[in-house]
């Protein structure tokens, strides 16, 4: 669960290696790799090698099959289900932003259920990235479809210019929540389940028995299986509400219009 300095293997540890912290305007950054930021470039790896045989393999074939038609039941279930109903047919471009972070997040749930493996989600550092380049992604998309000047218009929430001053700040910190929550969510989500199966396992420790130990083992099975049901679905949670926020800046021009014409 916890960020380290060191890998687990089998047969001991293998140390990371370390770096002097670089101070920029005050602001002191350690740039040194920990256990997190290496099963997050592994699964950048492993993303990078799936698509690329996925996409090999059904350029060779006109209906795929095997892994590259597992591939596509998932990118056809993100444009049908979560794109679209979100977006509509514009948002269509965001698609390969759409589908790395459903995949990037994934193979970095599943890889917390692998034994000497750590789930990098677990990190509210990792989950502060994804969300930051969610909220860039999000405020683009709005600006794009609404162009700049809408954009800033709509900060206003359509309402008379004495209360802009109420509004305008209410509708910045409407911005920064939606990725925060995103962040917030995921950490807590991957980090809850790895919490409950520490907390089984400690019974064992605590209570110093085998027979203790039959029924901790059971329910860690039981939320093993629930981690990897949890390791999809917070995937999917994370996309889906990015497109939703994204669909929601994109749709705010709608929004200006009708504000003008019940006035």
């Amino acid at each position: 669960m916890q960020d380290s300095r060191e890998l687990e293997i089998p047969f001991g540890h293998i140390s990371l290696p370390q770096f002097p912290p670089i101070e920029i305007a005050g602001i002191t950054i350690d740039i040194s790799i920990t256990k997190h930021v290496v099963f997050l470039w592994l699964s950048a790896l492993i993303l990078i090698a799936l698509a690329l045989v996925a996409a090999r393999g059904n350029s060779k074939r006109r209906v795929p099959h095997g892994f590259g038609n597992l591939m596509e039941v998932f990118v056809l279930f993100i444009r049908d289900e979560i794109v679209l109903p979100n977006m509509g047919a514009s948002g269509l471009r965001y698609m390969p932003y759409l589908l790395t972070t459903f995949f990037f997040i994934l193979i970095m749930n599943l890889f917390g259920l692998v034994p000497y493996g750590s789930s990098a989600t677990g990190n509210v550092s990792v989950t502060g990235g994804l969300a930051i380049i969610a909220f860039i992604m999000i405020q683009v998309a709005a600006i794009r479809a609404q162009g700049f000047g809408h954009y800033l218009a709509h900060l206003t929430g359509g309402v008379h210019w004495a209360l802009w001053p109420i509004m305008i700040p209410i509708e910045i910190l409407g911005l920064f929540t939606k990725p925060f929550a995103l962040c917030i969510r995921l950490f807590a989500n991957m980090s809850g389940g790895h919490i409950v199966i520490v907390s089984l396992i400690g019974l064992i420790f605590i209570f110093q028995s085998y027979l203790v130990a039959v029924a901790p083992a059971g329910f860690v099975v039981g939320i093993m299986f629930l981690e990897l049901f949890v390791a999809f679905l917070q995937a999917y949670i994370f996309t889906m509400l990015t497109a939703l926020f994204m669909g929601l800046g994109m749709k705010g021009e709608e929004g200006a219009e009708h504000a003008k014409e019940r006035h």
